[in-house]
């Protein structure tokens, strides 16, 4: 794994920085002809987790990007609870995803483009944990454009 700090970049936020890092892998999962999610765990102004969908190279619907990025993290880290971690991906994360967050007790999510059809914030009920912070809308437009172009592509 290439081990990214923030202030390499020193022109831009700590959010900015590292949803750039998360849109670099939801690029390559479009440029594997995977819906085009990123995501990156963050520890300490370090990435420690990254990923992207794999669903359709590997024939499973988990294959989430945030579950690639929470699953290396937590390998790195040695344990399974990812408390001073922040998770950064691109679309607003699924129930699916909302809950292994839960379970990993997250310390905050960042992410890009809302998802009114499915993602978690469409339920009228938390599903992190009650101690994560959650933040939505960094880089919005760009992490949007990037999805609707790949279902633009696919029709």
């Amino acid at each position: 794994m290439r081990y990214v700090t923030f202030g390499d970049e020193p022109e831009l936020s700590p959010d900015d920085f590292f949803m750039n890092e998360a849109l670099k892998e939801a690029r390559l999962a479009y440029a594997e002809d995977e819906i085009p999610i990123g995501a990156v765990v963050v520890c300490q102004g370090k990435i420690i987790g990254r990923g992207h969908n794999l669903t359709e190279r590997l024939n499973d619907v988990s294959a989430h990007a945030e579950m690639q990025a929470l699953t290396a993290a937590a390998n790195f880290m040695g344990g399974k609870y990812l408390k001073d971690c922040t998770l950064y991906v691109t679309l607003e994360p699924c129930v699916m995803c909302a809950g292994a967050s839960y379970w990993f007790q997250v310390g905050k999510i960042v992410f890009g483009a809302y998802d009114a059809r499915l993602g978690f914030g469409r339920l009228n009920q938390k599903i992190t944990h009650p101690k994560t912070i959650i933040s939505g809308g960094i880089r919005e437009n760009e992490c949007a454009e990037l999805v609707r172009n790949f279902f633009k592509s696919k029709r």
